[in-house]
């Protein structure tokens, strides 16, 4: 494939795939056909006026060698065998089939198969394809399992850390990039607490525990740290807990949060 593409990864031929694919059907065809090879052609730094005539030789060119179904269409897996090597093609089944809306989705699955002392990667699996109402066979499960642990266990021991993790289990967003950290007004830095506390308080009970806590914790770190591990994670989370956890409980109230955050909060 061409050099523009070389430093593609899974989360960002996603972005591109879910731009063409309007309606969200798996795949490309027509129209969204003849606008995402347009780009493509742009993408590759074409600089002579692209015309109707050269897209469609492009795509006639493009669809001999790479629509394996022969349908006229381009389903999602045929583009990225095209355009993605084989880890992240192998990603973005995941990002695709499993998404998660937040950071104490991936903390909960985390938490649940990966004890200090345990590893269960197909019960993992297994747990996350459950989660979002998706069967899978014992023999894929197995194929699954065997192709995660080659691609990604690079030391042998294994063992996925959390930096495998994050890349396999692609969040959307980390949640804390939506706000400016830095506000000044006490009036926008309540506004602000009050979305990112609800967006953590998973559980509605008006305190941050378990997963929540570590959600939190790992959105936090990554702001200013993008490659965090496990150790740096539980390091984080004492400090955090030993300066908000004022009544001991081993949660963080929402007042707690708000005070040590150095705002005015009234319960």
């Amino acid at each position: 494939m061409d050099s523009a593409f070389d430093n593609l990864d899974a989360t960002g031929f996603l972005h591109i795939w879910q731009h063409f694919d309007v309606d969200n059907n798996g795949y490309i065809e027509g129209k969204e056909l003849d606008d995402f090879f347009r780009h493509m052609m742009k993408k590759l730094g074409m600089s002579d006026e692209i015309t109707d005539d050269k897209v469609g030789r492009m795509k006639e060119r493009f669809m001999s060698a790479y629509d394996t179904t022969a349908d006229g269409r381009l389903q999602i897996q045929e583009l990225a065998t095209m355009m993605l090597p084989e880890e992240e093609n192998f990603l973005l089944l995941f990002h695709r089939e499993t998404p998660l809306d937040n950071s104490v989705e991936f903390m909960r699955v985390r938490s649940k198969c990966f004890g200090p002392k345990t590893f269960n990667i197909n019960g993992f699996l297994q747990d996350l394809f459950l989660q979002h109402k998706k069967t899978i066979s014992p023999n894929k499960l197995e194929e699954y399992t065997n192709t995660m642990m080659e691609m990604f266990d690079k030391n042998n021991d294994g063992r996925l850390d959390l930096n495998d993790l994050a890349r396999i289990l692609a969040l959307k967003e980390n949640f804390l990039l939506k706000f400016d950290m830095n506000a000044c007004s006490q009036e926008d830095r309540k506004r602000d607490f009050e979305k990112i506390f609800a967006h953590y308080d998973v559980s509605k009970t008006g305190a941050l525990e378990g997963p929540e806590v570590d959600g939190f914790v790992k959105d936090m770190m990554e702001l200013v740290k993008p490659i965090i591990s496990g150790t740096d994670l539980d390091k984080f989370r004492k400090l955090l807990l030993g300066h908000c956890d004022m009544n001991g409980d081993g949660k963080i109230q929402k007042n707690e949060l708000a005070l040590c955050l150095g705002l005015k909060y009234s319960c």
